[in-house]
């Protein structure tokens, strides 16, 4: 493997891995809070839209980026209202937003753009560009070190570097302050949370509006940072991957980092393999190499999801005593 090649696959492994960080995050603090989200797919996917739709209508980043956060946060809120307000399946509710999101999109793109349920392109004024061009351009010369921070490391756009960013973040407000600790306590034991005069509820908003905000950033990278534009199920299943992840991660930000980089090394891999001639084999198959994330997520959640342990009350509705 050469030395450009090293940092090519680093670079699309933390490219790849982006999205699924920012939807594990976001899966990870709505379940410690005790609400299950198999909705991050529709979310993710609702957020790509309106980025999407924003960005080709508007010509701004800015409002593509606001656009995405708020359907995507008020998609939360309406799975908190029915499953934290009323006490609904939370599973049904997921559920209903992946197929009203697969569906509702499409509809609405092809009713308000006429181009198939796609979205125009966005300009290269709205898309977000790398964020540090001429210094990985710099180190490109120093041999494999250089091949691999230049554009493995400093070739990548903000979200990107949010994205990990965020991981220290969010480790620090679960384990190290108060509402971390309330937060935690809400998906254990939420009957001791309100017995110490805690609204039970108001933690679990809280954890649905952050939910909203990260599945709404990993959503408008689809489009303003990978794509050009917002086409018909551009998600292709990440969403259901974050959740792997998060699984496999056993609810923990770090332990969830390193299984979302497990599938982006997977994705940039299948990337790299298609067209490729094998000895004694010929041309893999493209279908073949594009199923290799799916089926290492169908291997991990077999294998690790009988031992993970998750939190006490996820998915139980709390219905305050009186």
């Amino acid at each position: 493997m050469d030395e450009a090649l090293w940092g090519a696959m680093l670079a699309s492994t933390l490219r790849m891995a982006t999205p699924l960080l920012l939807c594990a995050l976001a899966g990870l603090l709505a379940e410690r809070s005790g609400v299950v989200d198999l909705g991050l797919e529709g979310k993710m996917l609702f957020a790509a839209f309106a980025a999407g739709a924003g960005g080709a209508v508007y010509g701004s980043t800015a409002v593509a980026l606001l656009l995405a956060i708020s359907v995507a946060t008020a998609m939360s809120w309406l799975h908190g209202l029915a499953c934290v307000s009323h006490r609904g399946d939370q599973v049904v509710s997921g559920v209903a937003t992946n197929i009203i999101a697969a569906g509702l999109t499409v509809v609405l793109g092809a009713a308000w753009f006429a181009q198939g349920g796609q979205t125009p392109p966005v300009t290269a004024a709205v898309r977000i560009g790398p964020l540090m061009p001429q210094l990985a351009e710099s180190v490109q010369g120093l041999g494999l070190v250089g091949a691999v921070i230049g554009p493995g490391l400093l070739g990548h756009n903000a979200l990107v570097y949010l994205a990990f960013a965020l991981v220290p973040v969010v480790w620090w407000l679960l384990f190290r302050t108060r509402f971390g600790l309330r937060l935690r306590a809400v998906g254990e034991n939420p009957h001791m949370v309100d017995a110490a005069g805690v609204s039970v509820q108001r933690l679990r908003y809280a954890a649905l509006t952050m939910n909203g905000v990260l599945c709404g950033l990993a959503g408008s990278y689809l489009v303003l940072a990978q794509n050009a534009s917002f086409s018909q199920n551009m998600t292709a299943g990440r969403g259901f991957m974050a959740l792997a992840a998060l699984i496999f991660g056993r609810w923990h930000p770090v332990k969830a980092l390193w299984a979302c980089l497990l599938f982006g090394f997977m994705d940039a891999v299948a990337i790299r393999l298609q067209g490729v001639q094998l000895a004694g084999v010929g041309e893999v198959p493209v279908q073949l190499i594009q199923a290799l994330p799916y089926v290492m997520t169908v291997v991990l959640l077999a294998g690790f999801i009988g031992s993970a342990v998750a939190p006490q009350a996820l998915g139980k509705p709390y219905l305050k005593e009186r």
